[in-house]
């Protein structure tokens, strides 16, 4: 859990994450402890949540679990009343719990398809306007966990293309409506990253895995610590002067296309 930041960026602040319980955005979470933010954990998985905060406490850090299904917006606001009343005004909200699975489009649920959006974009303006009110204004920084499907047409990702689409129209969106507030609002937007659970299940073998790094631009996968630390660097004094954007970490895939990524 290294980082190219030494000083702690945020000592006395406060992040909230959902999603945080495990995945990119637990490692997005222990980077804001690591620089001293206390880090409020959303999930819908208790237990997984609990591990994250012993482990995150463990190593020096303050962070906290509310257990919610970001798709619930009264007892997600309840959360970030608590939040707010607990330690202040938010300065980081990261809006990173997602849906993914592989599915041709033609034999897709059309439940399976709506769960997807409404935990990743209806999830996203949930966690945003439930926060609002609780916003550090001016200040505070928003981040959403995208995706290059936003963008680029993936077979068997219809549904996460629509969702992500929908998350970096949203991004612009409050950017331009929050930015007299001082608020900023940016989508990052990873590629293939090792040890996730969208790369497991879109990837699920050696040789898939293998596929996928040799048409990678860059030859490699990326690493959690890599979004960590750009997430770092936006919500940082450094990015004060980015709001409304789209920032890749994807070792370059979204020039390739999704078809070659996925070897159709």
């Amino acid at each position: 859990m290294s980082s190219i930041f030494k000083e702690r960026l945020f000592e006395g602040k406060t992040a909230v994450i959902t999603g945080g319980g495990s995945g990119i955005n637990l490692r997005v979470a222990e980077r804001l402890a690591q620089h001293g933010a206390h880090v409020a954990l959303i999930g819908r998985t208790k237990e997984k949540l609990d591990v994250a905060v012993e482990s995150i406490v463990a190593a020096g850090g303050s962070a906290s679990a509310h257990p919610c299904d970001v798709r619930e917006f009264k007892t997600l606001e309840s959360v970030m009343v608590a939040v707010h009343e607990a330690r202040g005004p938010i300065d980081v909200l990261v809006c990173g719990a997602a849906g993914n699975f592989p599915a041709p489009a033609a034999v897709m649920s059309a439940n399976g398809f709506k769960a997807v959006l409404e935990i990743d974009v209806l999830g996203t303006f949930n966690a945003a306007r439930a926060a609002f009110e609780r916003l550090r204004q001016p200040g505070a920084v928003v981040i959403n966990i995208s995706a290059p499907q936003a963008f680029i047409p993936y077979p068997m990702q219809s549904h996460v293309c629509a969702a992500k689409a929908g998350v970096d129209m949203l991004t612009k969106t409050l950017a331009l409506e929050w930015g007299p507030l001082g608020v900023r609002v940016v989508s990052v937007s990873p590629g293939p990253i090792d040890d996730t659970e969208g790369m497991r299940r879109l990837a699920p073998t050696e040789e898939s895995r293998a596929r996928i790094a040799e048409a990678m631009p860059l030859r490699t996968w990326g690493t959690r610590d890599d979004i960590a630390d750009l997430c770092l660097f936006v919500a940082s004094p450094a990015g004060r002067y980015i709001t409304g954007a789209v920032l890749l970490c994807d070792g370059g895939m979204s020039l390739l296309g999704g078809g070659q990524m996925l070897g159709v």
